[in-house]
């Protein structure tokens, strides 16, 4: 069901033994804030504090404890811990995070989101989604710290269009379906 990296399962047990608490297990959350893109949490949890309801799974000498739904979201996933540039934290690659799409022109777009956009824009706590290529135009939806973000049309105009159009050719334009007005927590205010 989930994996958990040497790096990682190192880290838990270095964690659980600092903390000085009865923690035995580590509880996974996982929350759907998009189509296919997720948030996580992760806590330190005592046996009293694993319910009937949980499924508990125990992968590479970790007890991880999830509700039902994260359950289903967390199938297949890996659990790693990772330092670049002076930055540590646990990070998940997870199966249901990752579109699929058949159509090559879509495929493109996805990969330019991922590696040219997605990594910028999760500086600010924001992230992008594809949500369909029709007749030449990429629609996407912004997030997190993008939703309601005074930065958004210009990073949408200046940013994500130019390097979507400049390395997929079959897009003439990129159209924002993203409801700003219901960003709650957007990195800058208008």
């Amino acid at each position: 069901m989930i994996s958990f990296t040497q790096a990682a399962s190192s880290k838990i047990r270095e964690i659980m033994e600092e903390s000085g608490d009865d923690a035995t297990a580590l509880r996974i959350r996982a929350s759907k804030v998009g189509n296919y893109t997720f948030r996580y949490g992760l806590q330190l949890v005592g046996d009293e504090e694993i319910t009937e309801q949980d499924q508990v799974v125990e992968a590479d000498g970790i007890k991880a404890v999830f509700d039902a739904q994260s359950a289903e979201w967390m199938k297949g996933a890996t659990v790693d811990f990772v330092e670049h540039d002076g930055n540590a934290g646990f990070q998940i690659n997870n199966p249901a995070s990752e579109p699929e799409w058949k159509d090559p022109v879509a495929k493109k777009v996805q990969l330019v989101l991922d590696e040219r956009v997605q990594p910028s824009l999760a500086q600010h706590g924001g992230w992008i989604e594809l949500v369909e290529v029709s007749d030449g135009v990429a629609y996407v939806q912004l997030g997190g710290g993008c939703q309601g973000c005074s930065g958004a049309q210009a990073t949408l105009s200046e940013g994500i269009r130019h390097a979507i159009i400049e390395q997929v050719p079959e897009i003439s334009d990129v159209v924002d379906r993203t409801d700003h007005g219901a960003g709650t927590n957007p990195f800058m205010s208008h």
